[in-house]
C-alpha cells in the first residue's frame, strides 16, 4: 500500500510512522521540514509542503495517489475543506483523527460506544473535531468521499506525562510541594501508550469495513486520577506526593484553559467499549500498562535535566488555588 501521513512525527503518529514502516507499507510523509523531537523511520518518504496552503500541498503532492491518507493535524472545518479539495478522486481511504473528548461529557450512559452522542459545549479543540466529522459525513453522502474516523482519547509517548504543565507537576512532587488534582480524584481516566494505539490503527489502513465510520481506539485499562498521580509520583521516586483535592469548576475559574480541558473532558469518569475496533481488528490488545509507560517517561526525562521544564505559569496557577484553599481550609494542605 502507497500510504501517505500529513504529520507523522508526532507524540501519537510517531509510533504509527514506525509500525507502518514495518508493516511493509509505502510510507509518504507531508511535513514542512522541521526538526521533530521524534525520531523518523528509516525507508519511507519524505515530502517537504505546508498542508495549510493548498497551493504548496498541490505542488508538494504532485501527481502521486495514494491508497490512504491520514491527517494527523487537522483541527478545523477550514482543514477538512482544504483535504477535501486536495484528496478527492486521489485515495481511496481519507482517515481523519478526531478525539474521543467529542463524545457527550458526562456520557448519558457507559461504556461509551462509537454510537455515543457527540456534543461537547465546554471545549471549542471538542467542537470543532466534531464539525470536521459532520463535513465527512456530508461528504461521503453526497459524494461517496470515503473517508474513516479514528477517536483517539488520551494518547501519550514517553515524552509527556498526562498532566497539563507536563513536568510542573512531578517537579513539584519531588520538591514536597501540594498538586492540585481535580476533583476528589476518584473519576476514571483512560490512558493509551502510542505504541499500542499504532496496533490499533496500522491494520485499519485499507481495510474497507472501516470505510463511511467512526472507530476509537483505547486502552482497556482503567485507572482514577489518584493513581494517575501516585504511579507518576513512585516512577518519579516520590513515596507519599501531597496531592490537594480542588473542584474543577474552582480550577476553570483560575486557568480557564487549564479548565476547558477538565470541564469538558478529564473530570469524568469514562469507560470505552472497544468492540468495534476488536472486530476490525482481531487480536488487537493494549498490552502496555501505565505503570510501565510512567516508568518510561520519568527515565526519558531523567537522562537530559533539560527536558524537565517547568511551566512557570502552571506552577504560579497551583500555588495561588493553594495558597487561597489554605486561607479556607486549611487542614486540607498536607504539611
Amino acid at each position: 500500500m502507497r500510504v501517505l501521513f500529513i504529520g507523522g512525527t508526532g507524540r501519537i503518529s510517531s509510533a504509527c510512522s514506525q509500525l507502518a514502516v514495518d508493516c511493509g507499507i509505502d510510507l509518504y510523509l507531508l511535513n514542512r521540514g522541521e526538526t521533530s523531537s521524534r525520531p523518523v523511520p528509516a525507508n519511507l518518504h519524505t515530502i517537504n509542503g505546508d498542508i495549510r496552503s493548498l497551493s504548496s500541498a498541490r505542488a508538494a503532492i504532485g501527481d502521486l495517489t495514494f491508497d490512504a491518507v491520514v491527517n494527523w493535524i487537522a483541527f478545523t472545518p477550514e482543514h477538512i475543506k482544504t483535504d477535501l479539495e486536495l484528496f478527492r478522486g486521489r485515495t481511496k481511504q481519507y482517515v481523519f483523527i478526531s478525539s474521543a473528548s467529542a463524545y457527550q461529557k458526562p456520557a448519558s450512559a457507559l461504556p461509551i460506544t462509537e454510537s455515543t452522542l457527540l456534543a461537547n459545549p465546554f471545549w471549542e479543540y471538542s467542537r470543532n473535531k466534531i464539525a470536521c466529522e459532520e463535513i465527512l459525513v456530508r461528504a461521503y453522502r453526497e459524494e461517496g468521499f470515503p473517508y474513516t474516523i479514528i477517536r483517539p482519547s488520551h494518547t501519550y509517548d514517553r515524552t509527556m506525562l498526562p498532566f497539563n504543565g507536563g513536568y510542573t507537576a512531578v517537579a513539584r512532587m519531588r520538591a514536597g510541594k501540594p498538586v492540585v488534582v481535580h476533583g476528589d480524584g476518584t473519576s476514571l481516566w483512560v490512558l493509551t501508550h502510542h505504541r499500542d494505539f499504532a496496533k490499533g490503527f496500522v491494520p485499519l489502513l485499507g481495510n474497507n469495513h472501516a470505510i463511511g465510520d467512526a472507530i476509537h481506539i483505547t486502552s482497556d485499562e482503567l485507572l482514577s486520577w489518584n493513581q494517575i498521580f501516585q504511579i507518576c509520583a513512585e516512577a518519579a521516586g516520590v513515596s507519599n506526593p501531597k496531592l490537594v483535592h480542588v473542584p474543577s469548576d474552582v480550577i476553570n475559574t483560575y486557568d480557564p484553559a487549564w479548565g476547558a480541558g477538565l470541564v469538558g473532558d478529564k473530570a469524568h469518569s469514562v469507560i470505552f467499549d472497544n468492540s468495534k475496533l476488536k472486530r476490525l481488528v482481531p487480536g488487537f490488545a493494549a498490552t502496555i500498562p501505565f505503570a510501565q509507560g510512567a516508568a518510561e517517561s520519568m527515565a526519558w526525562f531523567d537522562e537530559d535535566p533539560a527536558r524537565q521544564v517547568v511551566d512557570a505559569a502552571m506552577d504560579r496557577t497551583m500555588d495561588a488555588i493553594l495558597a487561597d484553599y489554605a486561607k479556607a481550609w486549611p487542614n486540607l494542605i498536607p504539611k
